[in-house]
């Protein structure tokens, strides 16, 4: 079977391509919704790829089931990482933030440490670090001090609905609105996007949906300040805190870990100057085929990364392969790819997150409207409701109308209450 075969799901919009052109590869992409602004976006019928992939891979090599469940190391990389970054916010408790080496600190040190515990945060939001549920939120929350704020507890809902609806607006949090990609789709908005970048997925989610406020948030809420009070008490002032903060604004900056942001989902097959070609491409040194067989298809919903940054960001590069087998931690992910490579060396990748960046910003055939989206199909993790909306209207949910969910699209009886199926977090 083909690694980039994709079904359209029973749930879906039906193709609204002509039949009349048999010559012609049907098109995917469907007409876009009425919205303030004019939508550029790919709006497709078809299924997000990575669940049939998924079974594809399954069938063919049933062997990967045994990667699925939680790694150990993980607990004593977040320790090793939380202790460095407390370590030097003490060490600069009396320089000044505009001194030069508080600024090489925080970019150099603190903000690859905090991307690196943003996706540890990511990691144990899958269960992987611990076979106890309860175990990996208080990792969660432990590895959450370096960032400054709390936002460990909130995350895992709004990261397990991106995996359950990829691309599914008014669920998927990580899709840019149509407003922010018209007043973004410029060189000087780009710019301002990447350098500003972690304030978006921080502030987004808030006006797409609000999961319930649990104990556990409470909590992460509660160790946060307790923590950065003891600690300014401890310094006698802020200056530690204001590392911490800094050094997770630089780490979703132009800062080259933060480049997995945009390469994770954004397309870049229309860029002409090549920079993804699939690995198989890169072995046989072949260019890109003009048409190329796969240009019938949806543009690439997620891109891998292989190179050595991949060391810093818990193999988040790896990110088909991540969204494939959701339950595979970070250390056995090139494991997977190496098994099923058949599926994964056709797909183009990316070969270096800076210049994803740079390329981003820089050239018009790639921007915010560079992803795919779809009207239907997904669910919500963990329940919510449209911000400020209580109405039985917002309990009916539809992508296309916009933001309204609520608990009940959840999904049936029997699943965990989280709205995650057990078989989906573990193989």
């Amino acid at each position: 079977m083909s690694a980039v075969v994709e079904t359209s799901s029973p749930h879906l919009r039906a193709s609204t391509a002509k039949a009349s052109d048999k010559t012609k590869p049907e098109s995917t992409r469907i007409q876009a919704p009425e919205a303030l602004v004019d939508d550029h976006f790919f709006w497709t019928y078809t299924e997000e790829p990575h669940r049939s992939r998924r079974q594809a891979i399954i069938k063919a090599h049933p062997e990967v089931t045994k990667l699925c469940g939680p790694e150990p190391l993980t607990k004593w990389v977040v320790l090793g990482v939380v202790s460095l970054q407390v370590t030097c916010a003490y060490l600069l408790r009396n320089t000044s933030m505009l001194d030069w080496r508080f600024l090489v600190t925080a970019y150099v040190i603190g903000a690859t440490c905090n991307q690196n515990l943003f996706l540890a945060i990511h990691e144990i939001s899958h269960n992987l670090a611990f076979r106890s549920a309860f175990a990996n939120r208080l990792l969660a929350i432990f590895a959450n001090i370096p960032i400054g704020l709390p936002y460990s507890a909130a995350f895992r809902p709004y990261h397990l609905t991106h995996h359950k609806s990829l691309g599914v607006t008014g669920l998927d949090t990580d899709l840019p609105t149509a407003v922010e990609a018209f007043f973004l789709n410029s060189l000087l908005g780009k710019t301002f996007f990447c350098t500003f970048q972690i304030l978006f997925y921080a502030v987004r989610p808030m006006f797409i949906y609000s999961p319930p406020f649990t104990y556990i948030h409470l909590l992460n809420l509660g160790v946060q300040i307790s923590f950065d009070y003891a600690l300014s008490k401890l310094c006698g002032g802020f200056q530690p805190v204001l590392y911490f903060l800094l050094s997770s604004f630089l780490a979703g900056s132009l800062h080259p870990c933060a480049g997995h942001f945009i390469a994770e989902h954004y397309f870049f097959s229309n860029v002409k100057s090549g920079g993804t070609e699939s690995l198989t491409e890169l072995k046989k040194n072949e260019k890109r085929k003009v048409p190329h067989p796969l240009d019938s298809l949806p543009p690439p919903e997620t891109y891998s990364y292989y190179g050595p940054l991949n060391i810093l960001t818990y193999n988040v590069g790896l990110h088909n392969e991540h969204h494939d087998f959701p339950a595979i931690p970070w250390t056995r992910l090139h494991k997977l790819h190496e098994i099923a490579r058949e599926f994964y060396e056709p797909l183009p990748c990316h070969r270096s997150w800076v210049w994803v960046i740079y390329t981003f910003i820089l050239d018009k055939n790639v921007g915010p409207w560079c992803r795919v989206k779809r009207e239907q199909g997904g669910r919500i993790v963990g329940g919510g409701t449209k911000r400020g909306d209580d109405s039985a209207a917002s309990k009916q949910w539809n992508g296309r109308g916009g933001e309204g969910i609520s608990a009940a699209s959840a999904g049936p009886a029997g699943e965990e209450g989280d709205g995650w199926k057990e078989s989906e977090i573990q193989c």
